[in-house]
This record gives C-alpha cells, sequence and structure tokens, in this order.
C-alpha cells in the first residue's frame, strides 16, 4: 500500500479551538522537533466564527523554520445533503487567496441530513424506525460529502467516515461505486484525504483504492496538544 508521508501533520489545533490547549508557537515548535516538513495548522469554525483573521494573523507571525512550511485551515462540518458548509462565508471566499486561509477541512462531524446536521443518535433512530436504509445513509453522506467538496473549491477531506462507527455501520457499507464517485471529485478538485491518526481513517481497503484513482493522501494527528503533533503509532504501523 502506498501511503501518505508521516513527515508531514495536515490538521493540527491550538487553543483557537474550544477543545484544544495548545498555542501555534507551541505546535510550531513540536514540529520542528518531530522533523516534519510540513505542518497545517488548522482550528473549528461554524457559521458565526469571528477568530480566523486573528488566528490567521498569529499563524503568520510566527518565525520561520528552515525546511518546514507551514499551512493553513478552517474546519468545518458538511451541514446538509446540499453540501452546505457550516463556515463564515466570506472565510469561504476568501480560500487561497493571501488575507485568508489555505483551505476547509471538511468534516462529518454530524450527519447531513434534508433539513440540517443530524447526530447520530437521530440517525440511529431513523435507521431503527425504518425511516432510512444503511445503504440510503450512506449513499446521502457520500453525496453531500462530494457535493460539499465542490462548492468549497479548496478543500481537504478530514477524517473520512470517522462518523459511521457511530451510527452503527462501517466502511464496508460504502460501496466501490460511491468511492469511486467520491474518488473522481476529489481528482477533479484537486482535493486532498486525511488519513486520520486520531480516528484511525479511512481503512486500507479505501486509503488503496482511493489512491490507484489519484487522489491525494496526507497524513495528520488532529492533535488538540502540541505532544501529539507528528507521532504516528497508527498509522506507522498500517504502513509497515
Amino acid at each position: 500500500m502506498t501511503g501518505p508521508s508521516l513527515r508531514g501533520d495536515h490538521h493540527v489545533h491550538s487553543a483557537f479551538s474550544d477543545d484544544a490547549v495548545s498555542t501555534p508557537a507551541e505546535n510550531l515548535a513540536a514540529a520542528r522537533a518531530a522533523g516534519l516538513d510540513t505542518l497545517r495548522m488548522v482550528d473549528h469554525v461554524r457559521v458565526s466564527t469571528s477568530y480566523v483573521p486573528d488566528f490567521l494573523a498569529v499563524v503568520r507571525g510566527l518565525p520561520r523554520v528552515d525546511g518546514l512550511r507551514v499551512l493553513t485551515g478552517v474546519e468545518a462540518k458538511v451541514l446538509d445533503a446540499s453540501g452546505a458548509v457550516d463556515a463564515p462565508p466570506d472565510v469561504l471566499a476568501a480560500l487561497g487567496r493571501p488575507d485568508g486561509a489555505d483551505r476547509v477541512l471538511l468534516a462529518d462531524h454530524q450527519f447531513p441530513g434534508p433539513d440540517g446536521p443530524w447526530s447520530p443518535r437521530v440517525v440511529l433512530e431513523h435507521l431503527g424506525a425504518g425511516t432510512l436504509t444503511r445503504a440510503g445513509a450512506v449513499e446521502t453522506l457520500v453525496t453531500a460529502t462530494a457535493r460539499a467538496v465542490r462548492r468549497a473549491g479548496r478543500a481537504q477531506l478530514a477524517h473520512p467516515f470517522s462518523l459511521l462507527p457511530k451510527i452503527g455501520l462501517t466502511e464496508d457499507d460504502v460501496s466501490d461505486e460511491l468511492l469511486d464517485a467520491l474518488a473522481e471529485v476529489l481528482v477533479a478538485t484537486g482535493t486532498p484525504v486525511e488519513v486520520n491518526e486520531k480516528w484511525r481513517c479511512p481503512g486500507a481497503r479505501v486509503r488503496d483504492r482511493w489512491v490507484a484513482a489519484g487522489v491525494a493522501l496526507v497524513a495528520s494527528t488532529d492533535a488538540h496538544v502540541a505532544d501529539d503533533v507528528g507521532r504516528y503509532a497508527w498509522l506507522r504501523a498500517e504502513q509497515a
């Protein structure tokens, strides 16, 4: 299996996220100590978030480290089946510009329902009642993700399929046809996909199929504390 380079960490949070503790400077120091050549600093946003300019200013004010490329991003969930993204419109519009973040990391934090995000509990209730089938849930998730990728333009797919175990499904429930359809969108838009250490996804079958289709894979820890930056145990074992 061809895997991503473990000298990059493409998803690292700082205290700008309400569930992380380290500063961007501490994350930078950790990346340098780990011998990384690429670091993407990312924090969570919602439509109402206002801190992004301050976050970008702090990251861009950090000292340069020879041999270490520092990238930026914001992480947002896919809101609904239409592929709407839970991020401020001005932040999405500025992606890739000198005044904006490099990419938006699209995440399946909740299920993209027809009327907005559904919690895992709601999805399980629909599955139990028969108002949603396993195949229908997977198709909705994949289709919404593809639509969000196209709408965002400059995305990175964050921990793909991490939602599935929370709703009683696995990557085995995702058909080859759906994987290929999403891969086509990822390749066409130049969207990289994380292999995520924290959530241990996507698995080998998905990775291999997407690599064969030309999808770019990048490694990420999803670190919420500097000590975890660039530390790969599961992923290193997967590539052994």
